[in-house]
């Protein structure tokens, strides 16, 4: 059985990359365009692994992550941040949100595969 991996992603294009990038390597794939829709589907999914987007509307990464590792139930699921924050202090926010990595955009294919490789391990 695949590894399914929750993108949360406000931007189609990002979305439509990751997309390609993730199913040509095998994973099932579930979206989400906002950070409340990714909390929702976190819980109805309960996917190996979390693609969070910091900047979203609404709800931003930060917050949608605090909300899924507060759940028992989801706690466990590792989530890389994949955000175009990239100043000094973003990557260590991530972290204490909940974020088990950080990847800042533009991303290279290679970096995210490797780290979701990493994380599912």
């Amino acid at each position: 059985m695949s590894k399914r991996i929750l993108v949360v992603e406000d931007h189609e294009t990002n979305r439509r990359i990751l997309r390609d990038l993730l199913t040509s390597a095998g994973y099932e794939l579930i979206e989400a365009a906002t950070g409340e829709e990714g909390v929702i589907l976190a819980e109805t999914h309960h996917p190996d692994l979390i693609l969070m987007d910091i900047q979203l509307p609404g709800l931003d990464g930060y917050e949608a992550t605090r909300r899924i590792k507060e759940k028992p139930a989801l706690r466990h699921i590792p989530i890389i941040a994949v955000t175009s924050y990239a100043l000094s202090g973003d990557e260590e926010k991530a972290l204490e949100a909940g974020c088990v990595a950080y990847v800042s955009k533009p991303f290279s294919p290679r970096v995210v595969r490797a780290k979701i490789e990493e994380c599912l391990r």
